[in-house]
């Protein structure tokens, strides 16, 4: 079978960041964000923040990743966090920490305003680093109910593992009557396909990496990344893949009736889907709804990848339930917050007609 087919082409996502004078985004970028997100299930916004305040976030990042006490994520690429090669870790409520998410928030509170009520939960506040010899993720579908926040704090190349997205393959009412009522099934046949393939580049990479080529394996790695009984759902684990406990990929949805499917709709698929993979420039934000299928590939770079990632929920969400899908800090578990409280964490910086959002910081 042929490798993941992947554009980068994300301009049809983008929406060039406009201020108006009272520090938020102006009504003409609402509205085509809102669109977009409606439309395709993410949005691209171009310049949320300058360079300044994206040095900031990247700040605030590298002082939790130099934190050995750091509170690491578990809801994804545990192994990779493990041997070091992601760096996925909540952000502590810090007043520093939570002033950032909050001026985010603040400047796109119209377009967050629209799913989430100021009543609903913060979740999370993450670091999302990835260095070289990372693994790429299975395409997924984050639990549903949620609107998650991606910033660029420095520039990110496609080499460097921006995030792929399958634009149009979120979930809401009425969304399986799509492609003739068979949108469930197409989106399930394509999601198969992709992790097949996934699974393949990963063992190959795997394998070149056991060689010595690339990025060193550290003792033990190569056999807990393909054959450990650890739960991990984003590992080429062949055992569990085996065994059926896999629930991203396993061999009990390879069925014969599936196969065939496969090959009468790979057309049909080809057609309708399509992997767009977001490599976004520093101060850039993507904003997506959390059930749309996407995944966090690896980093072919020896540069880091650095991402800020902030999750707020649409609707109520059983504390069991964040915790499958989500690493909040202790902090931000023993003191939650709030959409609406994040509003209000941080003065509002104006911004005067004169001049451009650029001009302004984060941090008083």
């Amino acid at each position: 079978m042929r490798g993941l087919e992947v554009s980068n082409d994300t301009s049809a996502f983008e929406v060039p960041v406009v201020l108006d004078d009272r520090g938020i985004l102006a009504d003409h970028c609402v509205r085509q964000a809102l669109a977009m997100m409606d439309s395709h299930g993410l949005v691209v916004l171009t310049g949320l923040l300058s360079d300044r305040e994206a040095d900031e976030g990247l700040d605030l990042m590298r002082q939790t990743i130099d934190d050995p006490d750091r509170h690491k994520c578990t809801f994804a690429s545990e192994t990779d966090n493990r041997y070091v090669r992601r760096d996925f870790c909540s952000l502590p409520s810090t007043p520093p920490v939570i002033r950032f998410a909050a001026t985010l928030c603040q400047r796109l509170e119209e377009v967050y305003s629209e799913y989430c009520g100021r009543s609903r939960a913060l979740l999370e506040v993450i670091t999302l680093t990835s260095y070289l010899g990372s693994s790429h993720q299975y395409i997924h579908r984050d639990p549903s109910g949620v609107i998650s926040l991606l910033v660029a704090v420095e520039d990110v190349s496609d080499q460097q593992g921006g995030t792929v997205f399958v634009p149009g393959t979120h979930i809401y009412g009425g969304a399986g009557n799509k492609h003739g009522g068979n949108a469930e099934e197409l989106m399930r046949l394509f999601r198969i396909r992709c992790n097949y393939r996934i699974m393949l580049y990963n063992l190959k990479k795997l394998w070149a990496m056991r060689k010595g080529e690339g990025a060193p394996l550290a003792s033990g790695e190569f056999l807990d990344r393909v054959f450990s009984t650890r739960w991990d759902e984003h590992q080429p684990n062949l055992l569990r893949f085996v065994l059926g406990k896999n629930s991203q990929f396993s061999l009990a949805m390879l069925s014969p009736g599936t196969l065939w499917k496969l090959y009468r709709q790979r057309e049909t698929l080809d057609k309708l889907f399509r992997l767009v993979q977001a490599a976004p420039r520093k101060g850039t934000a993507i904003l997506y709804r959390s059930d749309l299928l996407h995944a966090g590939p690896d980093n072919r770079s020896s540069r880091p990848r650095r991402l800020f990632g902030m999750s707020i929920a649409r609707d109520i969400v059983e504390t069991k339930y964040w915790h499958d899908g989500y690493s909040p800090d202790p902090s931000l578990i023993a003191h939650p917050m709030s959409f609406g409280d994040l509003l209000e964490a941080a003065p509002r910086h104006p911004v005067p007609a004169s001049s451009t959002h650029k001009d302004n910081a984060l941090v008083d």
